[in-house]
C-alpha cells in the first residue's frame, strides 16, 4: 500500500496557511513553516511496517494545485491523509472531492482538531472515506491501514476507537477515542522522508538554523484554557520518559547538525521531570549543541527551575499572556493572576532566558479599554526587556473549545462560515469595534520599532546568530502588520 500524507495547496491570495502543528490558525505574509510532528511521527511509523510512504508538504514546497493534482495523479497512491482546521476545512472538502473524482478508487482520510469537534460534518460535505479523531491519530492511521491491507470486511471490529468511515451510505464510528499508547514506543521521526529542512529555516522560533520541533508530551498538563481546542485532541497529559527525549535530541544533534530544537508540547513538563531533563541535557554535553525552547505556563517554575533551565541550555520560553485583565483570565480559566505575568517575565530574564509572549484581542467581554490595558501591558514588557518577542492574534473559538461553546449559547458569534475563522477579522460580538481590534493586533508588532526597544535589541547583540535573527525578524514583524490589516472580505452572518 502507498499513503500520501499532505498539505495541500490552499489560498495564496490570503497568505501561507500555518496549518501543521498549530492551535491558533493565521495566514502568514511572510512564510512561515512550523514542523508538523504528529503526522511526521505517522510517517515514520508507517513506513517501519512496510508501507510506501510520501511526504507532500504543498505550502511549504510551494507546489500550485494544478502541480498537487497532478502529483497525487502520478504517484497513484491508494491512500491520502490530511490534517485539517477549521478556516480550511471547506477548503479540504473541495480537495477531497476532486481527488475522489480524478481517482474513484482513492481513499481519503481527515484528523486534526475540527473534524475531532465536528467528525460527522466532512462526511456530509465532502466525499471523505475516514476521519481520525482524537491526538494520537498516527496510531489510528497505522491501524487503519493495517486494516485497509488485511482487506477486513468487518472494519468495525478491527479499528481502534476513535475512527469513522462510511459503511453502505451509513456513517459509522468504533466510539470514543481513547489516548492509552505509550508514546516511548513511537520511532525517532525519520527526517529524511519528512522533508524536515523544508521547516528548519523558515521560522520565527530559531536564533541558530537549522532547527526542528519535538513533543515530549502530549500536550497540555493543565489543558482548562477555555480558549484552546487542543484539549478536544488531549484531554488527558501524557509524557514520555526524560530518557527517551534525551536520546532524540543526541540523535538531531549528532546525525542531523540541528542548532536549536523547539519542544512543541502544549506546556513543557514541570517539577521533577523538568529537573531531571535539564541534568540530562548537561550530563550528555547537550547544553554546548543545542539552544532548547519550550512552551510554558507562567506561575508554574520557580526561579531556580529557570536558573537550572538557562544552564541546560534553554533558550525561548513561550508563554501565553493572552490578556492583561484579571476578569478576562479568570473567565478564560487561566488560573493565573496578572502580577505573576510580570514576575515570571522578570524572573526567566533574570536567569538569562528569553520569554516570548503570545497575546489576543477580541474577547467579547472586554472593552476598549480592557484592550488597551493589554497593549500598554505587552509593550512595557518588550520596551523593558523584560519579555524578548511576542505574537499578537485576534480571538478565534473553535469548535471544541469550551469558548466556541459559551459563544454559541449566548448567540455572540457573528458567523458559523467556517471560512471566517481565518484570523483576518473577529468572529465573536465585542464592544470593540471590528477594525480597532485589528488595529491593537497590528499595534503590538509596531512596537518593534520604538526606539527603546530596537536600542536594547542593538546592544544584545553578540555574534552573527543575533544578527541573522533580528534581520529574520524583522521581515516577518513587517509581515505580521500586513497580516492584521482591514480586511474587505465578505462575512457571512448568523441568522
Amino acid at each position: 500500500m502507498k499513503i500520501v500524507i499532505a498539505y495541500p495547496p490552499l489560498n495564496r491570495e490570503k497568505g501561507f496557511a500555518t496549518l501543521g502543528q498549530n492551535r491558533q490558525f493565521q495566514y502568514f505574509k511572510e512564510p512561515t513553516f512550523i514542523y508538523p510532528v504528529v503526522p511526521a511521527q505517522a510517517a515514520t511509523m508507517l513506513k517501519a511496517a512496510g508501507y510506501e510512504v510520501v511526504w507532500c508538504d504543498a505550502i511549504a514546497e510551494g507546489r500550485s494545485e494544478e502541480e498537487f493534482f497532478g502529483f497525487i495523479q502520478r504517484e497513484n497512491p491508494d491512500l491520502v491523509a490530511m490534517e485539517t482546521k477549521t478556516p480550511v476545512v471547506k477548503q479540504h472538502w473541495k480537495i477531497i472531492d476532486k481527488l475522489k473524482s480524478q481517482s474513484p478508487d482513492l481513499k481519503c482520510a481527515l484528523f486534526g482538531d475540527h473534524v475531532t469537534a465536528l467528525p460527522e460534518e466532512s462526511f456530509r460535505n465532502s466525499k471523505v472515506d475516514f476521519v481520525l479523531t482524537g491526538g494520537d491519530y498516527d496510531f489510528l492511521l497505522l491501524n487503519l491501514c493495517n486494516c485497509l491491507r488485511a482487506k477486513s470486511h468487518e472494519l468495525s471490529a478491527n479499528l481502534e476507537p476513535g475512527i469513522y468511515y462510511r459503511d453502505n451510505g451509513q456513517i459509522r464510528n468504533t466510539g470514543k477515542f481513547q489516548l492509552n499508547h505509550d508514546l516511548d514506543k513511537v520511532p525517532f521521526i525519520d527526517r529524511d522522508l519528512t522533508k524536515w529542512r523544508l521547516y528548519a529555516f523558515k521560522n520565527g522560533n530559531f536564533k541558530r538554523t537549522p532547527g526542528t520541533y519535538i513533543m515530549s508530551a502530549r500536550d497540555c498538563w493543565y489543558h482548562a484554557c477555555t480558549f484552546c481546542s487542543w484539549p478536544t485532541l488531549y484531554p488527558q497529559f501524557r509524557s514520555r520518559t526524560v530518557g527517551n527525549v534525551l536520546d532524540e535530541a543526541g540523535m538531531l544533534a549528532d546525525k542531523y547538525k540541528v542548532r536549536e530544537i523547539m519542544d512543541d508540547t502544549g506546556c513543557f513538563p514541570k517539577g521533577d521531570w523538568l529537573r531531571e531533563f535539564c541534568r540530562g541535557l548537561i550530563g550528555r554535553g547537550l547544553n554546548k549543541k543545542i539552544y532548547f525552547d519550550c512552551n510554558l505556563r507562567f506561575g508554574a517554575l520557580s526561579s531556580e527551575d529557570f536558573a537550572a533551565m538557562k544552564k541546560a541550555n534553554f533558550r525561548l520560553l513561550l508563554f501565553g499572556l493572552e490578556s492583561a485583565n484579571q476578569e478576562t483570565l479568570d473567565r478564560l480559566n487561566k488560573g493565573l493572576k496578572v502580577e505573576r505575568i510580570i514576575s515570571d517575565c522578570r524572573a526567566a530574564t533574570a536567569a538569562g532566558l528569553f520569554p516570548h509572549i503570545t497575546i489576543m484581542f477580541g474577547y467579547p467581554w472586554e472593552t476598549y479599554e480592557d484592550a488597551l490595558k493589554t497593549l500598554q501591558m505587552g509593550e512595557w514588557l518588550l520596551k523593558k526587556g523584560y519579555a524578548y518577542t511576542m505574537q499578537a492574534t485576534v480571538v478565534i473559538p473553535y469548535p471544541g473549545s469550551p469558548l466556541f461553546e459559551e459563544c454559541r449559547r449566548s448567540n455572540l458569534l457573528k458567523s458559523l462560515d467556517w471560512d471566517d475563522y481565518d484570523m483576518k477579522q473577529p468572529v465573536m460580538s465585542s464592544p470593540v469595534p471590528d477594525d480597532k481590534v485589528m488595529g491593537f493586533a497590528r499595534g503590538m508588532y509596531r512596537v518593534s520599532f520604538h526606539p527603546e526597544f530596537v536600542l536594547r535589541k542593538l546592544f544584545s547583540i553578540r555574534d552573527l546568530d543575533d544578527l541573522s535573527y533580528y534581520s529574520r525578524s524583522a521581515r516577518k514583524v513587517i509581515g505580521h502588520i500586513f497580516d492584521f490589516r482591514k480586511s474587505n472580505q465578505r462575512r457571512t452572518i448568523c441568522q
